[in-house]
């Protein structure tokens, strides 16, 4: 079992699979590198592909400490990437992923060769945020009522109802200690990287679900105008986890933009 040591001292589990030129995968907030478990093995097919449990998820260290950022996981990001021996990497975040992603890719061009941001957003500051009946349906007390609500926002009331039995891996990494889940929660809602997306070199792929209220829809162009070059595809009626329910999409149009 891998590990890197970050900045700070912090031990950071990651996996390497597959042969080809490396492809780095960004995981959700919350969510550890089995995030990527259903679709991994695709991409395992053309890429040397690096994954890896964010800290506070999965086997990384869990500091309760004042470390968690967007643009801090980068040196996270990038302490992996060094002890993988891997220099430059085609990159594919979503989500909150998607919002270390920028940083990457503003911040250390020379680490990023294609780059791919998935369901995420600007940030708050110039970004669109889910409205408060969304915001108010994961957070209700009963817990029952908030994951099935956060099932709907992930995935098509079709497809749940086609895989009762079906195991969740984005739903949030179930051994997260409750402070790591707060600070991962203020990381992804503090990030803002308007300012720096002009930056971005890379050619860069937004990929969106039409249907996702999670993190709106609208966000994709926001990106996409923000970032020299880049193009936008947005997978028909697809929710949050558009990724996995939709992969046979998804996954095909993101080889084919990573191999161009």
């Amino acid at each position: 079992m891998p590990f890197a040591t970050s900045a700070d001292g912090e031990r950071l589990h990651y996996e390497v699979h597959g042969d080809g030129e490396p492809l780095l995968l960004l995981a959700g907030q919350a969510n550890n590198l089995h995030w990527w478990d259903s679709v991994r093995e695709d991409f395992d097919a053309a890429f040397t592909t690096v994954v890896l449990d964010w800290r506070g998820t999965g086997s990384s260290s869990r500091p309760d400490t004042d470390t968690y950022s967007t643009r801090g996981f980068v040196d996270d990001v990038t302490a992996v990437l060094d002890h993988a021996g891997v220099g430059r990497a085609h990159v594919y975040g979503t989500s909150m992923g998607g919002r270390v992603a920028q940083w990457l890719a503003a911040d250390r061009p020379e680490r990023v060769g294609r780059l791919v941001l998935g369901c995420t957003s600007p940030g708050a500051a110039h970004g669109v945020e889910r409205s408060n009946a969304v915001r108010q349906s994961v957070a209700q007390r009963d817990q029952v009522a908030a994951l099935r609500a956060l099932k709907e926002l992930m995935y098509t009331p079709g497809w749940l109802a086609a895989h009762p039995g079906h195991r969740f891996c984005t739903l949030g990494d179930p051994t997260m200690e409750p402070y790591a889940r707060r600070r991962h929660l203020l990381a992804s809602s503090r990030h803002d990287a308007w300012e720096a997306l002009p930056r971005i070199g890379a050619p860069t792929l937004v990929v969106h679900g039409t249907d996702d209220e999670f993190n709106p829809t609208a966000n994709a162009g926001l990106l996409a105008g923000r970032i020299p070059g880049a193009r936008v595809r947005l997978i028909e009626g697809a929710r949050h986890a558009y990724f996995e329910e939709f992969a046979g999409v998804a996954t095909p149009l993101v080889v084919r933009f990573l191999q161009a």
